[in-house]
């Protein structure tokens, strides 16, 4: 279930909210704008470090306007989403109802003067570059279009033994393969919504019809064509539009091109009815 939806306050929170929360607050402003209201605070307050200061400098963002503040000043109503920065201390405990994340950035800050000023530097901006890629991660969360209903996960793998790999696998799953062949292993769990396809690695063309993608099942053929308007409507590339497939196994199938060109196929197995009415030469019937 996506929950980020509606997420419109952020807290972060470290111990001296002198370094990561900082820089953390001083990213998200820079990337969300008016669309999130951010604040930072920490369970023992000091100052702003000057490396958080100066590597935020590099990317645009001014912290010397910044000051450290307690979490005992904030009011637990005015945040929706708390984010902990701690890697080994102790996290700061904040009281209220927002909804909590992790991430376990490590301290870039040290009460050692031997180390370097070049090194220093390097802590920082390394903790600055893990906070701008988890934030973008987030930011790319947020208003997430309605999507398909998705009943199943589908995923291939090319192994290049195929018995040792079923053999790990059907250990690892808990269950034999529901079918197998020369070329490939099927592992189907339903309890835990999954299609598992171990196939051969021959050095053929990895594509729609060598079953090396990912997928996922929905309900009918309805469903499949609801998923393309809804891709449509998303931005997201269609690489095949809806149609009905009977060779092999009969499916109505849809497919898309994840952001790396991933193939991702939507799929809902035929109905009784539906099958009774394929056609003789087998050849794919396009859905409306």
């Amino acid at each position: 279930m996506i929950t980020m939806n509606n997420d419109k306050t952020i807290l972060f929170l470290c111990v001296a909210n002198s370094a990561r929360s900082q820089m953390a607050e001083g990213l998200a402003r820079k990337l969300f704008g008016s669309r999130i209201a951010v604040q930072s605070a920490g369970s023992e307050p000091s100052k702003v470090n000057p490396y958080a200061i100066e590597v935020m400098r590099e990317v645009g963002v001014d912290l010397t306007t910044h000051h450290s503040k307690s979490v005992q000043t904030i009011d637990p109503a005015t945040v929706g989403t708390v984010i902990t920065l701690c890697a080994e201390e102790v996290c700061p405990v904040f009281l209220g109802k927002a909804r909590r994340l992790h991430w376990p950035i490590q301290d870039p800050a040290s009460k050692d003067s031997s180390i370097p000023r070049d090194e220093m530097l390097t802590r920082f901006r390394t903790a600055r570059d893990h906070l701008q890629a988890r934030l973008e991660v987030f930011d790319a969360l947020l208003d997430i279009p309605e999507g398909p209903k998705a009943q199943e996960f589908h995923a291939s793998v090319r192994v290049k033994d195929l018995a040792k790999s079923t053999r790990f696998y059907a250990w690892l799953l808990g269950a034999e393969p529901k079918e197998w062949t020369h070329r490939y292993s099927t592992f189907v769990r339903p309890e835990l919504h999954t299609n598992f396809v171990l196939l051969v690695s021959d050095g053929k063309e990895l594509h729609r019809d060598t079953l090396y993608h990912l997928g996922i099942a929905v309900a009918d053929k309805a469903a499949v064509v609801r998923s393309f308007d809804l891709a449509k409507k998303a931005g997201f590339t269609v690489s095949k539009p809806p149609r009905t497939t009977w060779r092999g196994t009969p499916l109505h199938e849809l497919w898309l091109e994840d952001p790396d060109g991933n193939l991702v196929e939507i799929y809902a197995r035929v109905t009784p009815d539906e099958l009774a009415e394929k056609p003789e030469n087998l050849e794919p019937t396009t859905l409306a």
